[in-house]
């Protein structure tokens, strides 16, 4: 096989410059062409980076493109994956890859049909920091982990995106926007779930959008804006998880891990970055000794200060996988299983019981320093 494959773009919104701007970091890939149903944006992102702006259907034939990545907004995610599949090429998708199951499995059925691979963000967990989490888990650094408790919790969304109705409507809410990132991590640390139960609200069954340019406008609420959650995982570690946009403040940490012999305590699994902290049997808590991960070292100035950032590590080692032969590490199961994760929480909250998860992973393979190294120019 080739050593680059080429890539399209289809969804030119905000984040694209992301993918844009990010993907020259890296081996394996290039960045060819892009498409967007509003051709202007296809036109003013392929001008800004240097590609080929097309229709969808012209990208969709396009010799040179292996991998598609689908940027649309989530309720179109599953319909333009499955165009991308039956055009006979490569998926990575933004999070979340679709909102049931039951179109998780289409994908997966054609895909296995036409011998092509899925992936799907969020690849935030090949960050630095939770690598770093990952190894010190591995290397019996709090023991066996026996439970844990994660808060992704904020007033909303409306105060800041300029059309936030799509948050508020089936398919979006805290739990599919946000989960995705803690999931996909608590995967990565300890693997793949077993069962779960949730209780799900929403403060309010409308919300007054307060950024511009529709400052005042009242927009209705249709999906829980609260969730609270327990995970058994196949280990037998059992983590909580609450997702709101009804919260204001707290002082919550969020993600914090026990284990038989100390405390893990995990920066926000939304960023690449931040300061892993644990304790031992002592109480002590002290950030873990830094390493020179490639994903951890601060690349991009922030309003909230600088960051690490490394999206489009996922697609990367996606395309190394499909250049090596190997899995890749955003897997189309490991995703699957997160949609499941998700999709059963609601679900719970809406029956009122616990409900047993029909999918399975395994956990990715960690992502060292070498391994990291491996996957940039």
């Amino acid at each position: 096989m080739t050593k680059e494959l080429g890539v399209g773009i289809i969804g030119c919104g905000n984040i694209s410059t992301t993918y844009f701007s990010l993907a020259p970091l890296f081996k394996g890939l290039k960045v060819l062409a892009c498409a967007d149903i509003n051709a202007q944006a296809a036109e003013a992102r392929a001008e800004e980076y240097g590609v080929k702006a097309q229709t969808i259907d012209e990208l969709l034939v396009n010799d040179e493109i292996d991998v598609v990545v689908n940027l649309t907004i989530p309720d179109a995610h599953f319909r333009v994956s499955k165009a991308i599949l039956e055009a006979g090429k490569h998926v990575y998708s933004e999070k979340p890859l679709v909102l049931s199951l039951e179109e998780g499995e289409e994908l997966r059925r054609i895909a296995k049909q036409k011998n092509l691979a899925v992936g799907c963000a969020p690849d935030t967990f090949l960050g630095g920091a939770h690598q770093l989490a990952r190894k010190f888990i591995d290397d019996g650094g709090i023991g066996r982990v026996t439970s844990g408790a994660c808060y992704v919790m904020s007033p909303g969304m409306e105060m800041w995106h300029p059309n936030p109705d799509f948050f508020f409507l089936p398919g979006g809410g805290p739990i599919l926007d946000l989960g995705p990132y803690y999931i996909a991590n608590l995967i990565n640390l300890i693997g793949p779930v077993k069962r779960v139960g949730g209780m799900t609200s929403m403060a309010s069954p409308t919300r007054t959008i307060t950024s511009e340019p529709r400052n005042g406008e009242i927009i209705p609420v249709k999906t829980p804006t609260t969730i609270q959650a327990l995970l058994e995982f196949v280990n037998g570690a059992t983590v909580t998880l609450t997702a709101s946009w009804d919260v204001w403040s707290h002082r919550h940490a969020n993600m914090e891990l026990y284990g038989t012999d100390g405390s893990l305590y995990v920066p926000d699994p939304n960023f690449f970055g931040g300061t892993v902290e644990a304790s031992g049997r002592d109480k002590d808590i002290k950030p873990l000794e830094t390493w020179e991960h490639p994903f951890g070292k601060i690349n991009q100035e922030n309003p909230n200060g600088a960051r690490a950032n490394y999206r489009t590590a996922g697609l990367a080692d996606m395309v190394m996988a499909l250049i090596e032969g190997r899995d890749a590490r955003c897997s189309l199961d490991r995703t699957l299983h997160g949609v499941d994760v998700m999709t059963s929480i609601l679900k719970s909250g809406e029956e009122g019981r616990f409900i047993d998860l029909t999918t399975t992973c395994t956990q990715p393979a960690a992502l060292g320093i070498e391994e990291a190294q491996a996957l940039l120019k």
